[in-house]
């Protein structure tokens, strides 16, 4: 056996005992500060951002004369982090003479942009919200959802987000991010969780999946619209399940509420927790949040995004119902 066959076989073995230590390694798909801080070397840490800026800016916090703080400016990372800018996690896609916008990216393009990120190949990660609101918290609940269609299940989201961890006064840094990494493409998932307009129209008239709305009451009823909408209401048949329903307020961090309280406020919304479901919103953005809390935290694998949500249905001139008149 040569030299330089030695050194790739124990190469290759050492690599291979360093995935199988890492397997298992997270404890489900959420984890807080707490287990983040004792186990960030053994995993990756994905800062999900909307401001690709701030990873590297001072952040701002306040702290009253009772010693609580709040954070003015958000600013730098977790050590180690590297950022995935959620502004490039989504794309147009043609569907026949339409051009949709803000869907998943093909597959080679989405492992393009995660290689570009920084993101490595064999390692657990943890996605991190900036945690403040509930709009960057489902960017992140959405790369989530984009990387288990490509087929990666060893992910999980840090409940709380970088908001938790600042307001702990743990460490934060404010190095530049890594900008090449080598994760690969695992499987091709569309099928598992990625549904079409012909599959909500499908279940919408067979009644074999709940239409989850996960926007506020005002859009779904109609009294107000987005500019990418071409319509008012909601799809016939939907329930809805509201943003305000998603999290709870812990000391300026928003986090996840218990698994029982999901399914209370789904039981309350007319929504079976465990029947198959097509969340929906009006780009595929807010529909990441009850997809994410009925298949993940509530283990309903026949829950299916609407990737394209009313954007597309709309500009397919498909008909919503419940729409009030505005004056």
């Amino acid at each position: 056996m040569n030299t330089s066959f030695k050194r790739w076989a124990s190469g290759l073995i050492a690599t291979c005992a360093a995935w199988v230590a890492q397997a298992g390694v997270l404890p489900g798909p959420l984890v807080d500060t707490q287990w983040l801080a004792a186990n960030a070397d053994k995993v990756q840490i994905l800062e999900v951002r909307g401001n690709a800026k701030s990873f590297t800016a001072q952040p701002e916090i306040a702290t009253d004369a009772k010693g609580k703080k709040t954070i003015e400016e958000i600013g730098g990372h977790i050590p180690g982090a590297v950022l995935v800018d959620a502004k490039k996690m989504r794309t147009d896609r043609k569907y026949g003479d339409l051009t949709v916008k803000y869907m998943i990216p093909e597959a080679a393009d989405f492992e393009k942009y995660v290689r570009s990120s920084g993101v490595m190949a064999g390692k657990p990660m943890v996605l991190v919200p900036v945690g403040a609101e509930v709009a960057d918290i489902n960017d992140a609940l959405r790369m989530y959802w984009q990387f288990k269609v490509y087929g990666e299940d060893d992910i999980a989201v840090l409940d709380g987000g970088y908001s938790a961890w600042l307001l702990e006064g743990r460490a934060f840094s404010k190095d530049a991010p890594a900008t090449q990494g080598n994760w690969s493409v695992k499987a091709d998932r569309t099928a598992q969780y990625f549904a079409s307009s012909e599959d909500v129209a499908k279940a919408q008239q067979a009644k074999s999946a709940t239409l989850v709305d996960s926007r506020d009451a005002p859009l779904f009823h109609g009294l107000v619209k987005r500019d990418y909408v071409f319509g008012s209401g909601h799809i016939e048949g939907a329930k809805l399940y509201p943003t305000d329903l998603m999290f709870r307020n812990s000391g300026g961090a928003l986090k996840f509420m218990a698994p029982a309280t999901y399914r209370g406020l789904l039981a309350a919304q007319g929504i079976d927790e465990q029947a198959a479901a097509i969340t929906y919103c009006n780009s595929g953005h807010l529909s990441s949040g009850p997809w994410f809390m009925m298949s993940e935290i509530l283990g309903n694998r026949q829950v299916k995004v609407y990737d394209g949500s009313l954007h597309q249905w709309t500009l397919e001139k498909r008909p919503l119902a419940g729409a009030v008149p505005l004056k």
